[in-house]
């Protein structure tokens, strides 16, 4: 039987950057930063009220992936595009957090703006990635 989802991976097109991104501005701890016998970087990391669930952030265009040129080329092109639609980030405080992040440097699609199951704006993570982020209506 299956228990949970343990992990989810994210398709970056750069590991540094995702790092800098999730784990500097949005506050996500490490959970493992580990490099492979064949140079790939297994870099996962977790949300602050989620720490059992790991987000693989997976380098889409690292030739140590396992994907063929063709694959990385097509991967490579849907991030630079940025139309790699992601989730949702939840947050308490839409209008705050959005302010938080701007001040950051984070790049916003949208400002926040009430929809019938919250307060929502789009961010982007600037490596292929965007999300809903979304405080939950009562």
């Amino acid at each position: 039987m299956v228990t949970k989802l343990s992990h989810t991976s994210l398709l970056v097109s750069d590991q540094d950057k995702a790092y800098d991104f999730y784990v500097k501005k949005l506050g996500f701890s490490v959970h493992t930063d580990a490099t492979m016998d064949n140079g790939f970087r297994w870099l996962t990391v977790t949300a602050p009220e989620a720490p059992d669930h790991e987000i693989i952030l997976f380098p889409a265009t690292s030739k140590t992936n396992g994907f063929d040129q063709d694959v990385r080329d097509a991967l490579q092109l849907l991030l630079d595009k940025g139309v790699m639609g992601a989730g949702v980030l939840q947050t308490n405080d839409c209008r705050a957090t959005y302010e938080e992040l701007k001040a950051k440097g984070v790049h916003f699609k949208s400002e926040p703006k009430e929809q019938f199951y919250g307060i929502e704006c789009i961010v982007t993570d600037g490596c292929g990635n965007w999300f809903s982020m979304t405080q939950p209506k009562q």
